[in-house]
């Protein structure tokens, strides 16, 4: 068999591959000699069917079949005599097979880059050192609080103001039309001032009273998020059905007895804190991340192969696509699509597969491995995070070696950034965001 490489990149390669004539017609042979055992042929006894008749009545399937098993065996073959590890499959373009001649096609193929050995040694990092207040902790308890508000009625008789929340039946028509995207929607609650549909909305309905309607003409900016709304002009015919107002519950042990195994506010307020430092430690490490791959970026320059980015592209966006169903939306809704969502996250996709690919590098130079008691308190880590006992974690990956190999690896990379970090110079800071704005309520939203 001949096989030569053309480069068409450092990661892009095409195999220019020759299979002989002898290993074609033999194949054939083979193919006609397996067939002609089992082929059962008007005329003939089972067995002695003319391999002429074959052809004309199977020649489409055996040449199929032969087509595919030289493509894949002459391809194995090829990538062990030239040594490379593809990435993907390969992209072939089968041509016709005929038993007297030899078979020649390319396969295009992807491969991992070459990188040389990186120097992470030395790195100056810069370490925001974030400090918890009561002030974050009071803001946690006020919003805590308002989940628990409950929105009642209004005693009073007067009309809609600012701030209220109001119950309203409302659809929406475009030039005369029931639009889709508004259609009839009853018993809705919703705030003044918060602009769910839009200000322009909301300010049509301050001076409603209770059994009141009223027609509301609504332009949406350019910009609106449902693009299919974005630009238009929509009439609602919105019916108040009631005002009513946000009553707080009071900040004490009862609020804390609601909320969780807390027999105190004490407790609870412990918990928050507790939260609140573990989202500042995430944070720091977070931070000392970035830097860290932003360094290692720009020691290492490489192609990266297209079907890495590819698939790191679909995990993003299946990851998006699973955030928007926890939050019972969808894509469409949010007026987003598979393409604008490829495109946005192409760039970051290609910075991930840079990373992992870096950190595979510092893996396999550094000789890292993953002990049996890391492995284990990685298990531990994942139940918690999850909620379930090891047991069945553990259970999970026993039946899942890719997935098990998946993990470890994940753990080896989380390995070699905390090296990285071990040697490098960091330079502990006050957090510049804090010490203009005097605030602290940066990372608040960690519990």
């Amino acid at each position: 068999m001949k096989v030569t490489v053309e480069d068409r990149s450092s990661v892009k390669k095409v195999l220019h591959i020759e299979v002989p004539q002898e290993t074609v017609a033999g194949e054939l042979d083979d193919a006609y000699q397996a067939l002609k055992k089992t082929a059962k042929v008007k005329g003939f006894r089972p067995g002695k069917v003319p391999r002429s008749v074959l052809e004309r009545l199977y020649r489409k399937e055996v040449q199929a079949d032969v087509t595919s098993r030289l493509i894949q065996n002459a391809f194995a073959e090829a990538i062990r005599e030239k040594d490379l590890i593809p990435v993907g499959s390969p992209k072939v373009d089968p041509p016709e097979l005929s038993n007297k001649s030899a078979y020649s096609f390319d396969a295009e193929i992807e491969v991992r880059p070459a990188i040389g050995e990186i120097d992470f040694k030395g790195f100056e990092l810069k370490k925001n050192l974030y400090k918890l207040s009561e002030k974050e902790v009071e803001a946690q308890l006020g919003a805590l609080q308002k989940n628990l508000a409950k929105i009642e009625p209004i005693t009073a008789q007067r009309a809609v103001q600012d701030g209220d929340y109001v119950l309203i039946d409302y659809e929406g028509f475009e030039d005369g039309k029931p639009c889709k995207e508004t259609e009839k929607t009853e018993n809705f609650t919703m705030k003044i001032g918060n602009a769910y549909i839009s200000k322009q909305f909301d300010e049509g309905l301050i001076g409603l009273e209770p059994g009141e309607t009223r027609q509301i003409e609504v332009t949406f900016d350019a910009d609106y998020f449902n693009k299919k709304l974005a630009g238009h002009t929509v009439e609602f015919n919105v019916k108040l059905h009631e005002i009513r107002e946000e009553h707080l519950p009071d900040i004490d042990d009862e609020i804390a007895k609601k909320l969780g195994p807390f027999e105190t506010l004490e407790a609870l307020k412990n918990q928050i804190r507790e939260n609140l430092t573990k989202g500042y430690e995430k944070r720091i490490e977070q931070e000392l991340n970035e830097q860290v791959f932003k360094k290692l970026l720009e020691k290492a320059d490489f192609e990266v192969p297209d079907v890495m980015v590819q698939a790191e592209l679909d995990h993003i966006i299946r990851d998006t696509e699973r955030s928007f169903e926890y939050a019972n939306k969808s894509m469409q809704e949010m007026g987003l699509t598979h393409e604008g969502l490829a495109e946005k996250y192409r760039e970051t996709a290609k910075k991930q597969v840079r990373r992992h690919l870096i950190l595979g590098k510092i893996i396999e130079q550094e000789h890292l491995e993953v002990s049996d008691e890391e492995l284990e308190k990685g298990f531990n880590e994942m139940a918690q995070a999850y909620r379930q006992p090891v047991e069945h974690i553990k259970g999970y990956y026993d039946r899942n070696k890719e997935g098990l190999d998946l993990f470890k690896h994940t753990l080896l990379e989380k390995q070699a950034i905390r090296l990285i970090i071990d040697n490098s110079r960091i330079e502990e800071m006050e957090p510049e965001l804090e010490n203009k704005n005097d605030s602290t309520d940066t990372g608040s939203d960690n519990s």
